[in-house]
């Protein structure tokens, strides 16, 4: 019915790719001029006439290239510097300009299909594209630079507030977004955003480097390379750092060293990409998402919180100050598994106090590695005083998490039981029978390995690979949650695809299994992935006019992402099969049923001239303007005139009249 756009998606990794649109809530009547221009002039000339007469979208080739966009947000740091008299220091409206004379990073020849996001940037500040990645994709990024530049050590509260505010504007216009950040103290704002960003649904990176992205020895490159490709092309729905090859995340992260380009380590998981000379995902290890609920941000964290490190003869009085008001909320670095000297009555004291007095104290190991535990009564001791145990939790993530459960509305018992969850994989979380990554046996793959006398674990592991895929798209299409349950135990995936890069949820959604489709995405599938042919699963519920399933995708996060003239062309071949259905989807998610397509022409027009009385009658009912001209002075009245469709002409008259339009 609609136009498919082709490319291979790559197989079981759930890669998010962007359907060559932006979305937005609203859209300008008419679009944009340059857009009617640049567009025009890769649309097959005959498309009005083929339209007119009855053609779907299907029928027109699409001539564009897949864009995947990427916002970048350049708040300062090492990697944009300039050298001045021997001293590296922030140099405003430089970094965008330098990186025009990099061919890795802006191909001048390329000129995007869309344009986007104009006020974010002035009319000479133009997005800059990648080469075309091997995948053929071009990968168009906007730079957002702050003003003033930061040095990561000036960061606040105020400043992981400001980027997350900038992220949720632009939430809906990208597909991916890049923080470019100072080192020393990325691990504090990486882990404060990936509480912050609640719902989130697409990735976020953060990246930098210990050496200026222009000197001639730099790391800054392929780093910034790196975050690019991986927001561009993966759909990892967290907020990750990539730093030296390896993305790791954001929450699990710790500086290691300011002298090594390796700066970046995760003490207690290993990184979810490793780049070599190829990708390496472990999408085993990527957070899954239960949440139905859509993308928005909690900017209030709490400042009164703090991090205090035990040490041998630490007195009473040091620990009893550090608790005085106005502190909420303290993160203690205590010894090996969370030890502390219980034979200290008087220190003792203190942290029952404390808790009495409602502070909340999280226990977290002085240790690079490992995790709190209560298997030693030096640890135990701080637990019946009512500390909460930290388990893996990194300094940056425990002293992040505590501000932002402080800054809550809830009661003080919730905010304790929120610190002793895992909210964003920030702490290890122990594996139970039949959870995700246990591998069990399936009779049918055991039988076919039998058959092709596969013996090797290696054979077995890939069949499985091969297979399970497959079946779980089989069972999402029969509704069969059962057998979906028991792939998933078996060591399956929901984030897994067919070798058209359809996930279960793409073929729930197409086949409006509206309790597939929540049972898939409280399991974390990915509501934004898209298939070879760049469809999302909410376009596909609303190809197939399933509204039930449009509302559930559309309350977890799901939206479109078309440019808004080719959104036009989509509602005009809508209007052109008369398909009110399909309409109702689109309003469903917020679209704007009067958007233009390159000719200014709106779905009325369409459907005026084809004569559809039922879709006109919508349209109008949903304040379709009834006297627009499109570019060749027509109007959707003119248009029924013309084709002598006496009837809508009558109800479109008395309509203006009614509305004084």
């Amino acid at each position: 019915m609609m136009m498919s756009m082709m490319m291979m998606a790559d197989s079981n990794t759930g890669v998010c790719s962007s359907e060559k649109q932006t979305a937005s809530p609203s859209f300008k009547i008419g679009g944009d001029n340059s857009d009617e221009e640049e567009e025009a002039s890769v649309i097959d000339p005959s498309y009005r006439r083929k339209l007119l007469k009855g053609f779907s979208i299907e029928n027109v080739q699409d001539y564009g290239s897949f864009e995947a966009k990427v916002l970048v947000l350049y708040t300062g740091g090492t990697i944009g510097m300039k050298c001045h008299n021997g001293v590296y220091s922030p140099e405003p409206n430089f970094f965008i300009q330098e990186l025009k004379k990099l061919p890795m990073f802006h191909n001048a020849e390329y000129k995007p299909k869309s344009k986007y996001a104009s006020e974010i940037q002035s009319d000479h500040d133009a997005p800059l594209v990648m080469p075309v990645s091997k995948e053929g994709k071009h990968i168009v990024y906007t730079v957002l630079e702050y003003e003033p530049l930061l040095d990561s050590c000036n960061m606040t509260m105020d400043d992981y507030s400001r980027i997350a505010r900038d992220i949720k504007k632009n939430y809906d216009k990208f597909d991916g977004f890049v923080i470019l950040h100072g080192t020393d103290t990325m691990a504090y704002t990486a882990s404060a955003l990936s509480f912050m960003l609640e719902s989130l649904g697409k990735p976020v990176i953060l990246t930098g480097s210990q050496i200026p992205i222009f000197e001639t020895r730099s790391d800054g490159r392929d780093n910034f390379l790196g975050a690019l490709m991986l927001a561009g092309h993966y759909c990892i729905r967290e907020v990750t750092i990539y730093f030296n090859n390896k993305l790791m995340r954001g929450n699990r992260c710790t500086k290691v060293d300011n002298s090594s380009l390796d700066a970046f380590n995760s003490p207690n998981m290993s990184p979810l990409v490793t780049l070599g000379i190829g990708i390496h995902v472990d999408w085993q290890s990527v957070l899954r998402h239960s949440s139905l609920g859509r993308f928005h941000i909690s900017t209030n964290l709490c400042p009164n919180v703090g991090l205090l490190r035990l040490f041998p003869s630490i007195t009473a009085a040091t620990v009893r100050a550090f608790f005085r008001p106005p502190i909420q909320g303290v993160v203690i670095q205590t010894y090996g598994a969370g030890n502390v000297p219980h034979s200290r009555k008087d220190l003792m004291e203190v942290f029952a106090e404390a808790t009495k007095n409602g502070i909340i104290i999280i226990n977290i190991t002085q240790c690079a590695r490992g995790y709190v535990s209560a298997q030693y009564e030096t640890g135990k001791a701080l637990l019946d005083v009512g500390t909460i145990p930290g388990s893996d939790m990194t300094p940056e993530a425990a002293l992040t998490k505590l501000s932002y459960v402080l800054g809550k509305d809830i009661p003080l018992k919730e905010k304790r039981q929120m610190m002793e969850m895992n909210l964003r994989g920030e702490m290890k979380q122990m594996n139970t029978p039949g959870s995700y990554g246990e591998v069990v046996n399936l009779t049918l793959i055991d039988k076919v390995a039998e058959a092709m006398n596969l013996t090797s674990v290696e054979e077995v592991t890939t069949l499985r690979q091969a297979i399970v895929p497959s079946m779980m798209c089989a069972a999402a299409k029969s509704g069969d949650i059962a057998t979906m349950e028991k792939l998933l135990e078996s060591g399956g995936s929901v984030m897994m695809s067919d070798y058209d890069g359809r996930t279960p949820l793409h073929v729930a959604s197409s086949e409006g299994h509206r309790h597939v489709v929540q049972f898939l995405l409280q399991k974390g599938s990915l509501v934004h992935a898209r298939d070879r042919f760049q469809n999302s699963p909410i376009w596909n519920a609303i190809m197939f006019r399933h509204q039930d399933v449009v509302r559930l995708l559309h309350q977890a996060g799901g939206h479109l992402t078309m440019s808004p003239m080719r959104l036009g062309q989509e509602l005009c071949c809508i209007a052109a099969e008369d398909n009110t259905a399909m309409l109702e989807c689109m309003k469903l998610v917020g679209v704007n049923l009067q958007q233009c397509d390159y000719d200014g022409r709106t779905a009325l027009h369409i459907a005026a001239a084809r004569g559809h009385m039922r879709t006109v009658m919508f349209l109008v009912e949903n304040k379709a303007s009834i006297n627009l001209m499109d570019k060749f002075n027509t109007t959707p009245i003119s248009e029924a005139r013309r084709n002598k469709n006496v009837d809508v002409e009558r109800y479109l008259l008395s309509a203006t009249s009614v509305n004084k339009i």
